[in-house]
């Protein structure tokens, strides 16, 4: 059970840095930036980790029950769409608060599906998960008010009123409905990997590969989600011959990045979730998972200078909300001993 945790906390420190590389693409606007990013995340790096590692996945594609798939599918093209938002939080109010409330909503709504799908754990198990949960829903809201309260620090700077960013408000119900549409991904994983790891080890396949296939279903049918929505944007927005730029090669290179990372975050997880049990891999595992982004995805905002102009009550906010979800994930996390 440690490795399962460990593996968690291993796949939110991923998730945590994947949307780094964002800050150094050049000459693109969101649409353009995200869009090419998601291409890769969803139908290239899925498809060349599965057909390149996974023995008979074909095979293991036709074993899955049609209800099963579907229920995946939907699912997971929720997920695709609340992904989508997730990006678009944080392009209005950066990475730090765009991470905590979208994925803050995710552990709190996410981390409790699997209940409902797998029955509930021991009494003490349970109360101990959800006084977790309750300790970083603390640090959401800490990590809410230390965002609007920057944004009325930084205003009237160029960085507050070029528009780029829009209102924090905005920002934050973007994040929250996305979160909400992104527990999809917690369902389809819950509810097809038992399933997808029985026909994947009846190829032979070790459970690492199983979580590659687990998350090639869900990727690949959010990515039709999120593919309809940018070609749309770009459409519209007549930006598809902003992809010509002399820095193709640079912002090619950095959304490549952030496509491995972010599947090889989900993949860890999912191998996670396999090794700490169907019973807790999809609650303590996932809200290990999200909270450790979070944090990650905090510190790496300080470091990039995110919070520069923010004044100390705005910090100490934040440091707040950050020093929650800590206490939060060490309290999920020792639920995991009870049982």
């Amino acid at each position: 059970m440690i490795t399962g945790v460990l593996f968690a906390i291993l796949a939110g420190l991923m998730l945590g840095l994947y949307a780094l590389p964002e800050k150094f693409t050049k000459d693109y606007e969101f649409e353009n930036t995200w869009s090419m990013f998601f291409f890769i995340n969803t139908f290239i790096v899925p498809n060349i980790a599965a057909f390149l590692l996974i023995d008979g996945f074909a095979d293991i594609l036709g074993a899955i029950p049609s209800n099963v798939l579907i229920a995946m599918v939907v699912s997971s093209i929720a997920w695709g769409i609340g992904a989508m938002m997730w990006g678009k939080a944080i392009n209005y109010i950066g990475l730090s608060l765009g991470f905590s409330i979208f994925i803050g909503t995710i552990i709190l709504v996410g981390s409790l599906i699997p209940f409902f799908l797998n029955g509930l754990p021991a009494t003490n198990v349970f109360y101990t998960i959800l006084a977790g949960l309750a300790v970083v829903l603390v640090g959401v809201m800490a990590n809410g008010k230390a965002g609007i309260i920057r944004q009325k620090d930084e205003a009237g700077t160029a960085e507050a009123s070029n528009g780029k960013g829009g209102s924090v408000v905005t920002g934050i119900l973007i994040a929250v409905v996305g979160g909400l549409l992104a527990t999809g991904f917690s369902f389809a994983n819950s509810y097809g990997a038992e399933i997808i790891d029985e026909a994947s080890q009846a190829q032979g396949n070790a459970s690492w590969k199983s979580a590659i296939a687990v998350m090639y279903v869900i990727y690949m049918a959010g990515g039709v989600a999120i593919a309809l929505y940018f070609a749309q944007q770009l459409t519209a927005k007549k930006l598809w011959g902003k992809f010509k730029t002399p820095h193709l090669g640079n912002n090619l290179l950095m959304t490549t990045i952030m496509g491995v990372f972010n599947f090889a975050a989900s993949v860890t997880f999912a191998y996670a979730a396999f090794k700490l049990g169907k019973e807790l891999g999809g609650s303590v595992g996932y809200a290990i998972f999200n909270t450790a982004c979070v944090v990650t995805a905090i510190v790496s905002g300080l470091i990039t200078k995110e919070w520069v102009k923010a004044s100390s009550k705005a910090k100490n906010s934040l440091y707040l909300g950050l020093t929650c979800m800590v206490v939060g994930i060490i309290i999920i996390a020792y639920s995991n001993t009870l049982s």
